[in-house]
């Protein structure tokens, strides 16, 4: 096994079938992820990005292919091993924060932990120092309707980390921020990955973003290619 290979998909296609339409999404694609890669994925809206993360993030499963994780086929693992498998290895980052509004920035920072155990004071403290890092350490006690857009979006990439992933899947983050924002969000994966050695996924619709990244693909009907 190369332990520098955090995820590989071999084959994988996806099959929607609707009002009895057979909808191939995505088509045998093949796809590697090492430690340290910042890869851009891209292509216009409904090409199929979403089921890709998904797959790769296992909260999907092809319908034809197999997906490794960590020299691992975990294609057909029950929905408990996943679910352990994500919480331990993935932090998922979103267009919609998915923040709850009820609970503080550092509560909901601190959900993926509790989900593994962790005392919840401790939990706190880890939360608190993640947030400093970001540059929220004076929101740890507001709630998130207080905060702006990219506010909201730091708060996310805090829960995305909090449990030390090795990959972060990240889709369309940037979507619903101003250009300045969009930036600023990117330059935060950017440093992770230097500092961490997080690796990271990013998907968009806009191309302009892939002067950031070391790797580029473009999903095209079906298909997906680097560039």
């Amino acid at each position: 096994m190369n332990e520098d290979i955090i995820c590989k998909l071999e084959n994988v296609s996806k099959i929607y079938i609707d009002a009895e339409r057979k909808i191939e999404v995505l088509k045998k694609i093949n796809f590697t992820v090492k430690r340290g890669d910042v890869i851009g994925i891209f292509g216009p809206s409904g090409s199929g990005k979403t089921t890709l993360l998904n797959i790769i993030g296992t909260l999907d499963k092809p319908s034809a292919g197999r997906v490794i994780w960590e020299g691992k086929d975990v294609t057909n693992y029950s929905d408990k091993e996943l679910s352990l498998l994500r919480n331990k290895k993935i932090g998922f980052v979103f267009q919609f924060f998915y923040l709850l509004n009820e609970l503080k920035v550092w509560e909901n920072v601190i959900l993926p932990l509790i989900l593994n155990g962790y005392d919840i004071e401790k939990a706190k403290k880890e939360a608190i120092l993640v947030l400093e890092s970001l540059g929220l350490g004076d929101k740890v006690y507001f709630y998130p309707d207080k905060l702006s857009g990219g506010e909201k979006q730091r708060v996310a990439i805090a829960r995305a980390i909090i449990n030390k992933p090795v990959l972060i899947l990240a889709d369309e983050p940037t979507g619903n921020l101003d250009k300045e924002n969009a930036q600023n969000i990117l330059k935060i994966f950017l440093k992770l990955n230097e500092e961490k050695n997080i690796s990271i996924i990013f998907v968009s619709h806009n191309e302009d973003f892939s002067r950031f990244f070391r790797k580029n693909y473009k999903l095209v009907n079906g298909f997906l290619k680097e560039f």
